[in-house]
């Protein structure tokens, strides 16, 4: 096995539910459910979600309390953590830091690359700031490779073919019919053992 494999995995609908989505559950704001599937600007989205959240008078800590109760996806964290005993592995994310913290606590503190919130001193979420603009999953994996690494890498959405294409190998997980139909050359699984299989067989 070289040891120049890095595996890029994306993480809500791979690992953990979408947080949004748990969040306006746990919450009790349904509209905070809109995803990018309904708003395909995600800075249109962020300033509409930031706005909701000011609504409801819900700060950083009232977020991150509520993100404590949402779990990884069952077993989850048992094929993370056998992924990263047979190799390195980071979550590249279009969430933030201040939400990813409690869900990584549970998926036993992975390497996550994403976005930070900006916060007021008084809690209040003011904005964001994205780690890359444009692209993000894709010009990590580029940035990778360009420094050695052979990626392998496996999402569930449209943001994640990029990075997927981009792979000496690439892996659907739990994604939509839609864009199984759209995309059949990519292997898509729906079970962990055989995601964790396949990316054995890669390395």
């Amino acid at each position: 096995m070289s040891g120049l494999n890095i595996v890029c995995l994306d993480l809500e609908g791979v690992l953990v539910p979408e947080i949004w989505i748990a969040f306006a559950e746990a919450s009790g704001i349904p509209e905070l459910k809109r995803t990018t599937r309904d708003e395909p600007d995600y800075n249109k989205l962020m300033n509409w979600r930031i706005g909701i959240l000011k609504e409801h008078g819900l700060g950083l800590k009232e977020i991150r309390e509520t993100i404590a109760k949402i779990d990884p996806l069952p077993g989850a964290k048992e094929f993370l953590d056998e992924l990263r005993a047979t190799t390195q592995a980071i979550i590249i994310s279009d969430t933030f830091t201040q939400f990813a913290g409690p869900l990584m606590e549970k998926l036993g503190q992975p390497t996550i690359f994403c976005n930070t919130l900006e916060v007021a001193d008084s809690g209040e979420v003011t904005g964001f700031k994205m780690r890359v603009e444009k692209n993000g999953k894709l010009e990590t994996v580029k940035a990778l490779q360009s420094v050695g690494f052979d990626t392998i890498a496996s999402g569930d959405s449209y943001n994640d073919l990029g990075m997927i294409q981009a792979s000496k190998a690439g892996f659907l997980f739990r994604t939509t019919d839609k864009i199984k139909a759209d995309f059949p050359d990519i292997p898509a699984f729906e079970e962990y053992d055989e995601l964790l299989a396949a990316i054995k067989g890669a390395l």
